[in-house]
């Protein structure tokens, strides 16, 4: 019995994961499973706990680290607004320091420029910043 409550608490744990994605819950359903292991072979509850607590540290301490960091490094590929970073775009209206709109790869966003110079439609742009909701831009070279 006492394996498959840790079975389940490791499987909740690391479907939990997916919506926080900081790498320590996905390390403690690992800990959990590695404990329902235990159990399932006949040990002692104390000693399931003694392999959730050891495995959860090691884990954290040990391994979290390095998936994060080598997550974070990933493909080289930008994710969400960095990848829009440098892109080029174009004035779908006049845009200055206080408003206006481009389009950045075929998405119409709200859009100001940085130094407070004025982006006729029709100019292009690059994106230098998001900022909420908005592309912040400079007239492009």
């Amino acid at each position: 019995m006492a394996a498959l409550i840790w079975l389940i608490v490791g499987i909740l744990l690391v479907v939990a994961e997916v919506l926080s994605g900081d790498f320590v819950l996905v390390m403690l359903g690992a800990a959990a499973l590695a404990a329902a292991g235990v159990s399932a072979l006949g040990a002692a509850d104390l000693v399931s706990v003694l392999v959730f607590a050891a495995s959860s540290v090691g884990l954290i301490v040990g391994a979290r680290p390095f998936v994060k960091k080598r997550l974070q490094l990933g493909s080289g590929i930008k994710m969400h607004h960095e990848a829009l970073l440098g892109a080029k775009a174009v004035a779908v209206s006049r845009v200055d320091e206080h408003g206006g709109q481009v389009k950045i790869g075929g998405d119409t966003w709200s859009a100001r420029t940085l130094d407070g110079s004025v982006v006729e439609e029709g100019e292009a742009v690059t994106v230098v910043e998001i900022s909420g909701a908005t592309a912040v831009v400079i007239a492009a070279v």
